[in-house]
């Protein structure tokens, strides 16, 4: 162990939980939240997603702008090695498996094991320390990444997402595709991936967490053996200003379902500050959601045994670091009819609030629901690293939920739900649609 590292407990008695911090003298954190499960799961992590397109370091003179979808282009360029072996491959001779994904908000590696541990985390840190970018590996990328940009746009349920998101937002981002677009990838270059690798994928920009049977001597011993010891380094992150009111509010787009598929958005206009705070909002506006509109309630069980929903309908709340909605969404033959009828739930529930006892009954949903994650060691490193990268400490997320109030509940139904702020995009069978917003 290197001299400079430091280790601290966090305990949450009332759960049985607990978790080390390491502060790695690479600059890099490190979590390790130790579970008796047969499987351990580890999660490399920057704070670099697809809202990220805009930024500035000390080194550079001016703003700099990138294309939409580099974020996740280098996510799938990192698998890539100077010496041609396949990271993949490496994973695999020691039993275990890997994979990434990128959000609004983060990039992420991730593998699960059995047995090997220390040294799949080897692996997993070294491929992410050690980016290569060509001029011919990245032309070959922008083909593979503009099938699954196509692939996207053929998806319905995808399609219906993010004609809902375009209908919400004017500025913001996260109405993009997190791929980006066929013309986007377009311009990324070897010298973009890099420049916005040696920006993001600083080692305090980024986090590692591990959930498992794992010992922080031997975490650090793979910590010191790979990382590079990093100065901070401040990033200066630009996003545009989003109007409070909607782009549109009605879409409408042919493609070959079955049936019609409808997603009805209210958008949230607070300002997101992060923190404890956004963490309550979220948790309330969630519980709210689950009140009016969840599977157990009034609404979908009328809705339901008329024939006008079925069971696919959902109802929850999305938020990134920018932004943040209520999304409601299922198949309906009437998409208009079932508007509608959210509509007068929405004002029904605005004269006569859901009682107490629902409230509460939602609440013990909500935190049931969070004492499920630490039963997986994805489900719960994945919390922790969602938690963290908003300023939340995963641990502390129960006594959040449990300071939510009924008189919470009531007056952020008459805040939150306004005309102006609701939109309705559908993907209807071909002969219906017409392919076009208003």
């Amino acid at each position: 162990m290197q001299n400079n590292t430091q280790i601290f407990e966090h305990k949450n008695e009332t759960l049985g939980e607990m978790y080390y911090e390491i502060r790695h003298t690479s600059g890099l954190p490190i979590y390790l939240i130790p579970k008796d499960l047969s499987t351990t799961y580890a999660l490399f992590a920057t704070r670099y997603g697809s809202l990220d397109n805009s930024f500035r370091t000390r080194d550079d003179a001016e703003m700099v702008t990138v294309p939409d979808g580099i974020a996740h282009f280098l996510e799938h360029k990192m698998f890539e090695a100077e010496d041609g072996v396949d990271t993949f491959e490496r994973f695999a001779k020691i039993g275990a498996s890997a994979n990434a994904f990128t959000s609004n908000d983060m990039t992420a590696y991730e593998f699960s094991c059995t047995d090997n541990l220390y040294e799949a985390l080897e692996i997993l840190l070294d491929y992410v320390m050690h980016p290569y970018f060509t001029e011919e590996n990245v032309q070959k990328e922008q083909g593979i990444i503009g099938q699954e940009i196509q692939m996207c746009d053929d998806n319905p349920m995808r399609r219906l997402y993010y004609e809902l998101l375009n209908l919400l937002y004017v500025r913001d981002k996260v109405k993009i595709n997190i791929c980006g677009t066929k013309e986007s990838i377009a311009c990324i270059t070897p010298k973009l991936l890099y420049q916005c690798y040696n920006t993001f994928y600083r080692l305090s920009n980024m986090a590692l967490i591990v959930c498992g049977k794992a010992e922080c001597d031997r975490v650090i011993e793979v910590a010191d053996k790979v990382l590079p010891v990093q100065p901070y380094q401040k990033i200066d992150r630009y996003y545009e200003a989003e109007p409070k009111s909607v782009a549109a509010t009605r879409a409408k787009v042919a493609m070959s379902v079955a049936r019609p598929l409808f997603a009805v958005g209210i958008k949230d206009v607070r300002e997101f500050v992060g923190g404890r705070e956004d963490e309550r909002h979220a948790l309330l506006l969630r519980m709210i959601a689950d009140m009016l509109f969840g599977s157990s309630g009034e609404f979908y069980n009328e809705m339901y045994e008329c024939g006008f929903l079925n069971n696919s309908f959902d109802a929850s709340y999305e938020a990134s670091r920018t932004s943040g909605f209520m999304l409601l969404w299922g198949e309906a033959d009437d998409p208009e009819l079932v508007y509608s009828k959210i509509i007068e739930k929405i004002k029904e529930s605005q004269k006569n609030p859901p009682s107490e006892e629902e409230f509460l009954r939602a609440k013990r949903n909500h935190y049931a629901a969070y004492i499920r994650t630490f039963d997986s060691t994805s489900g719960i490193a994945n919390e922790f690293l969602e938690d963290l990268f908003a300023g939340v400490d995963t641990l502390e997320v129960g006594d959040i939920l449990s300071s939510v109030t009924y008189e919470d509940v009531v007056a952020e139904i008459q805040n939150f739900f306004r005309d102006e702020r609701i939109a309705m995009a559908v993907v209807a069978p071909i002969a219906e649609g017409r392919g076009e917003a208003c």
